[in-house]
């Protein structure tokens, strides 16, 4: 079999433009019958933090289904290449497929500049991608995804948000996306300092997802019984790396420990 025009031509180095002009069927789905009535399954809460040498990321593991729980251990945060990450909420199952062609799209990327791409252009080709995926989101088969990365050029770790037109702002500390993240920003608001250490980061963000799933029926808190717990995921100079489920159980074992004495968790200063 002869490779079409598209393999041989020079042009984008892009993966998505490449599919587009080589079999565009490739490429997520962009309309759905009108009037159809799909139940979907929906993540629901990431959150991400800055602290000083890098940044975390973390999602809850419940995934719903109008008000049934669909999965109590979803995969939600995902490695977009060695230096960034990316946390899913919206419609699981698009919100993955984007995610997946997300990574290809940086790999290929590199494979063909011989470069990586800036972080300011990583999170430029997700708004990209999200913005394709906007005539499904009008028919409430949204995604909103959390980008995360540290930037080498400037030493220090990025948050990128996104609304459903893939309309990128970058946000300075932390942020949270899904149902939950209402109670999730406010409770990094009392927690969060700039100096923080890793371990506090990843503290700060396990105790945010606690909040959220305190007040929202959506979010999944750490389960003791099947011993779920969130994923949490960080990157550094050194790169990407994902905690383990024993790291993570010890930190959230000791954030349920000390809600059993103060449950509406730790209380900030007055000052």
């Amino acid at each position: 079999m002869r490779l079409d025009g598209a393999f041989l031509s020079v042009g984008s180095s892009s993966f998505v433009d490449f599919l587009a002009t080589h079999d565009p069927t490739l490429l997520p789905s962009t309309k759905v019958p009108e009037g159809a009535a799909i139940e979907t399954t929906h993540g629901t809460t990431i959150v991400a933090a800055t602290f000083d040498g890098g940044v975390v990321m973390a999602g809850d593991r419940r995934a719903t289904m109008g008000n049934v729980i669909a999965q109590r251990d979803i995969q939600k945060v995902f490695p977009a290449d060695e230096f960034s990450c990316v946390g899913i909420a919206g419609t699981a199952g698009i919100a993955v497929e984007i995610t997946r062609l997300f990574q290809v799209e940086l790999e290929h990327y590199e494979k063909i500049e011989r470069t990586v791409l800036s972080t300011d252009g990583k999170a430029n080709r997700l708004a990209t991608l999200i913005r394709a995926n906007l005539a499904m989101a009008m028919q409430g088969l949204a995604v909103v995804p959390l980008f995360a990365a540290f930037d080498p050029s400037s030493g220090a770790g990025r948050i990128f948000a996104f609304d459903v037109t893939g309309n990128k702002n970058e946000e300075h500390s932390f942020h949270s996306v899904g149902s939950g993240s209402t109670f999730a920003r406010s409770s990094l608001k009392k927690l969060y300092r700039h100096d923080m250490t890793e371990t506090e980061a990843v503290t700060a963000v396990i105790q945010a997802l606690y909040d959220a799933a305190d007040d929202d029926t959506a979010t999944g808190g750490p389960d003791l019984a099947r011993r779920i717990f969130p994923l949490v995921s960080v990157i550094t100079s050194e790169g990407y790396r994902a905690y383990t489920p024993a790291e993570t159980e010890s930190i959230a074992n000791e954030v349920v420990a000390a809600r059993m004495s103060q449950p509406n968790g730790p209380a900030a200063p007055l000052t």
